[in-house]
């Protein structure tokens, strides 16, 4: 009876073991399955995508790369779907299932994606945020119907749109801005924007390099009044769109200071294309004539004394930095005498700057 025992013992230990190793290699297998499955339905479909141009969110770039757009509040079923009719994921529900894994929102933008790809590394891209930026350098001196088409040519946003995000009462009233425009507070820089940016970001991502650009400059800036703050920009606006030579930039300003101290008009020829360019919209002239400074505007300082009404260009940290530090001098004049060079001369009467004139004329005749 004792020897009984201990054979049942040993077959109920050799049941035990058998069921255990039923069960560990039923778990593989089912692992095997579900791992299998994973790395189908994960991996890229064997066969191109199937894209038309039908839907403008998704296109194929000259690089065969994929040009993605996930639509502001755009569902993860509806991306799914997308992407499953076009053939550039095998199964939408896997989709979904990786959706709630990860619990990462799709963030909303322009992505460009190098095909075939994954459903996990299309989903990394689209929860990353790294999306198509372009590249756009706005120059300084520019006008802001300029800007609105440098923008609109690099497809970042609309010619119309950023032009009304630039006149926005709203906006003009947050950045304490007394002009109808933001003229002249855009900072000129070279910026990274998605493409299709909504245009009032632009104008705020633009305003507010400005005035960073500016307490760097001039550190007491944001405590100016809106109107003593706006004169200055006006001057440099100015100042921008005569200067050529960096060091003579103080200068001008100065010499502008000193007209406006004694009353004297300004008679800056970049207040008169301002005129003909953006009030009138002529093209830029080759060279003025007397019926252009006597055009009856007061952006014209060639008629009316003292500073336009608003600033006429996007002064760059050269001339903010002259508008806040004008050189002292007693000049009152002057004139291109280097063209090559950008070169100026100075001068404190009318008929010394009217000699440099002549000699200048002499000189280019030679």
């Amino acid at each position: 009876m004792v020897a009984k025992k201990k054979e049942g013992k040993g077959r109920g230990s050799r049941s035990f073991i058998t069921v255990i190793c039923t069960l560990l290699g039923t778990a593989i297998v089912l692992v095997a399955i579900i791992a299998g499955v994973f790395i189908y339905l994960n991996a890229p479909p064997g066969v191109p995508p199937k894209i038309t141009g039908d839907d403008p969110a998704l296109r194929l770039d000259e690089n065969g790369a994929l040009r993605l757009e996930l639509r502001p509040g755009e569902s993860v079923r509806s991306v799914g779907q997308r992407l499953e009719q076009t053939g550039i994921i095998k199964n939408r529900y896997f989709w979904e299932i990786l959706s709630r894994l990860d619990k990462e929102y799709l963030k909303a933008g322009i992505y460009i994606l190098s095909l075939p790809a994954s459903q996990i590394e299309i989903r990394s891209l689209l929860v990353s945020g790294k999306q198509l930026l372009i590249r756009v350098t706005i120059p300084e001196g520019v006008t802001l119907i300029k800007t609105a088409q440098i923008l609109a040519e690099a497809g970042i946003c609309r010619e119309e749109e950023f032009l009304a995000a630039a006149s926005d009462t709203a906006t003009l009233e947050s950045y304490r801005i007394p002009g109808a425009t933001m003229e002249g507070y855009l900072y000129p820089d070279t910026y990274l924007f998605p493409e299709g940016y909504p245009a009032d970001q632009v104008v705020k991502t633009m305003a507010d390099t400005f005035f960073k650009r500016l307490a760097e400059i001039q550190n007491d800036a944001p405590a100016l009044s809106p109107t003593e703050l706006n004169k200055l920009v006006i001057l440099a606006s100015i100042v921008e769109r005569e200067y050529r030579v960096d060091e003579e930039a103080p200068l001008m300003a100065g010499v502008f200071d000193n007209r406006l101290r004694i009353g004297m008009a300004l008679q800056s020829c970049a207040t008169v294309e301002y005129v003909i360019t953006e009030i009138q919209g002529r093209p830029h002239p080759e060279r003025l004539f007397d019926r252009d400074i006597e055009i009856r505007d007061p952006y014209n300082t060639y008629i009316h004394p003292g500073l336009p009404p608003g600033p006429i260009s996007a002064p760059g940290a050269v001339a903010l930095d002259a508008a806040f530090h004008p050189q002292a001098s007693s000049y009152l004049y002057f004139r291109l005498v280097n063209p090559d060079e950008g070169r100026h001369y100075f001068s404190e009467t009318l008929d010394d700057h009217i000699r440099a004139g002549v000699l200048y004329v002499k000189a280019r005749k030679r």
